[in-house]
């Protein structure tokens, strides 16, 4: 198999995968909107209204981006790179005040609002989220650089969905 070849699956792969991940974590979340609003709660950083708006809008966004990304449309990586920027961001300021919330990343835990996960041994939930959102960060720059050394313009400018030049 040529170095061609294997940076090409690659690109595919990678566009599936983070892709396919946002889809995944977005309809997880729109299935209990209620519950990802207290998740969303726990962090004080909106109140109950906003969560409950963002808890509506948020997985839609996630949705759209990921399967935008899976069908290597314009502009799909970098709504994707923006949301992992904010969460990444809300995260960072739940480490700061100590929080150690259920993120609702992957939807819901389950666990009644205000109601925290009894604590266990190793990383914490939010220092988990953030390691995940930064691999999740890196595979988004491993696609930009892989579009750019393979020479990929994501459509509608491109040559088609998914082709490569």
């Amino acid at each position: 198999m040529t170095r061609q070849m294997v940076f090409k699956a690659a690109y595919f792969a990678l566009r599936f995968g983070l892709g396919g991940a946002f889809v995944y974590a977005g309809v997880l979340k729109m299935l209990e909107p209620m519950l990802f609003a207290a998740a969303i709660d726990g962090y004080g950083l909106v109140s109950w209204d906003a969560a409950k708006t963002l808890a509506r809008v948020l997985p839609v966004v996630e949705v759209a981006a990921g399967a935008g990304l899976i069908f290597d449309i314009r502009g799909a990586l970098g709504l994707i790179v923006a949301q992992l920027l904010v969460f990444m961001g809300v995260l960072a300021w739940a480490m700061h005040l100590g929080l150690d919330v259920d993120c609702g990343c992957f939807g819901p835990s389950g666990l009644p609002p205000g109601i925290t996960p009894p604590p266990q041994e190793g990383l914490g939930e939010v220092t988990k989220a953030m390691i995940r959102d930064a691999v999740m960060l890196a595979g988004g720059g491993l696609i930009y650089w892989l579009r750019r050394f393979l020479g990929v313009r994501p459509w509608p400018r491109g040559r088609g969905v998914g082709r490569l030049g």
